[in-house]
């Protein structure tokens, strides 16, 4: 691929990617008035998983191809982009109001999940067993997640719309989503070749931010359009699928071995999800806190690159 062919791939990309992610949010909270589901839900949900379909499907292909690196640093570098990019870009355009049931489960299970996953590549392996106990973590996640959410008529609202062309056009947002991200992720990845950075650096920034271009996109269209629970949800839940489900399917497909620096990069990710819980929890994740996250982003990065 030349440089003038990833230009354009980046740039029909993000078309993709923001077209998709518009048309996505829209649907996925319509069907949540309609059915009377919480947009908390849908977003922990249905956009979470939805826009987490990249990292899936890189992860999922490196472990077959015994990239294993790809593997881990794409869902680390990833968890890491979302949390304080996605969430923080977020917050700046739209102050945040972070739902309590966030705040007090999903949220210090995603730290959990971060913890799980650092004590998993202290030996630098994830084996077939630990990814069957991630898959099984995610199971009870998912099952927890949808008993607790409880139907209730004000939250209905009257939406005329058809279910079934509001499902058309969700999956027609996510096909954009998917479809923009790799896109974007091969049009970067060529031309970061074409400059000259390494494999390495490539899979810890342009394909991890790459990946995560779905869940920056959606969650900022979200926030737009005042769906804060589908901002933060999505951001969260994606965390989440990304440890139990996408390295849950990939160490089972394949057993993970890693550089010591993925336990440096888990580690870091504990840290974050730990500090900026505490700080949400005592100030509002408004333009102030939504830069300092963007902003310990780009320290992390300068860090990745430097090392």
């Amino acid at each position: 691929m030349d440089l003038l062919i990833a230009i354009i791939f980046i740039i029909v990309g993000f078309l993709f990617l923001v077209k998709g992610a518009d048309c996505f949010v829209e649907n996925a909270s319509s069907i949540a008035g309609k059915i009377g589901v919480s947009s908390l839900i849908i977003g922990l949900t249905i956009v979470a998983f939805g826009t987490s379909m990249p990292e899936l499907a890189v992860s999922v292909t490196a472990a077959l191809e015994n990239a294993n690196e790809i593997a881990v640093g794409n869902v680390v570098g990833s968890n890491i982009f979302n949390l304080l990019v996605v969430a923080g870009l977020s917050a700046c355009i739209y102050p945040l109001l972070v739902n309590k049931t966030i705040m007090k489960r999903d949220w210090p299970l995603s730290v959990v999940a971060a913890v799980l996953l650092t004590f998993m590549l202290i030996d630098r392996n994830i084996s077939r067993f630990e990814g069957m106990i991630l898959l099984i973590c995610f199971g009870i996640m998912l099952y927890v997640q949808i008993k607790q959410t409880t139907k209730s008529e004000e939250d209905q609202k009257r939406i005329d719309t058809p279910y079934s062309k509001l499902i058309i056009f969700l999956i027609i947002g996510i096909a954009g989503i998917v479809i923009g991200g790799q896109l974007v992720v091969d049009g970067a990845t060529s031309l970061a070749r074409i400059i000259g950075l390494s494999e390495t650096l490539i899979g810890l920034t342009i394909v991890a931010i790459g990946t995560s271009l779905p869940e920056l996109v959606t969650s900022l269209v979200a926030a737009r359009k005042n769906e804060n629970e589908i901002a933060m949800g999505n951001v969260i839940g994606s965390n989440l699928f990304n440890i139990f489900c996408i390295l849950g399917i990939s160490s089972v497909l394949n057993p993970i071995t890693v550089e010591p620096t993925a336990f440096i990069d888990s580690l870091i990710l504990v840290v974050f999800s730990i500090v900026f819980l505490v700080i949400c929890k005592f100030r509002p994740l408004d333009k102030k806190t939504g830069l300092i996250m963007v902003l310990t982003y780009i320290v992390y990065t300068v860090y990745i690159i430097l090392r």
